[in-house]
């Protein structure tokens, strides 16, 4: 990591799985430099599988050193129960990086394909093609590890943004 280079982790949560993302930022450019999912048995309870979700988010944290992360907002829908526990794994997906001193921007759905494709509506497919092209070397294996290199790419362009609003907020 060049000495200019701000490294980010981009997360994005799952109870099943919450897929995590690292790039490095530099300028105007990104450097891939690694990606996974951290999963968790749906047949554990929920309070061993929130703790998976927290010991491997740890474990990325302790490998990568990322100075920022971002989480991608929770969307709602029709199920509440599933709302409720998908909010759950969000707050360990933002835990986990505060407890190592880390700041945690926020990101929309939508913000994050905008910002990647273009469109707030884009598919899957398309985050993978714009995915490519923006990493060249990355090579998610999970569309849940794609979407938290959508959501580190989102912070990198609206860092300063974010970290202005963080700020703001704590003053």
């Amino acid at each position: 990591m060049g000495s200019n280079a701000i490294r980010i982790l981009g997360i994005d949560p799952g109870l099943r799985r919450t897929g995590w993302g690292v790039i490095d930022c530099e300028g105007n450019r990104l450097i891939f430099v690694g990606c996974g999912s951290v999963e968790s048995r749906d047949t554990l309870p929920l309070s061993e599988r929130l703790l998976a979700i927290h010991e491997g988010l740890a474990r990325v944290l302790g490998d990568f050193n990322p100075l920022e992360a971002a989480v991608e907002q929770t969307f709602v829908n029709r199920d509440g129960a599933a709302t409720l526990k998908l909010g759950q794994a969000r707050g360990i997906a933002m835990l986990a990086p505060a407890m190592f001193g880390i700041s945690v921007a926020e990101y929309a759905p939508n913000q994050v394909k905008k910002t990647v494709v273009g469109a707030g509506h884009a598919d899957k497919n398309q985050i993978r093609v714009m995915l490519g092209m923006l990493l060249p070397k990355a090579d998610p294996q999970t569309p849940d590890a794609a979407d938290a290199l959508a959501i580190a790419i989102t912070h990198a362009h609206h860092r300063q943004h974010a970290m202005l609003k963080l700020r703001i907020a704590n003053a």
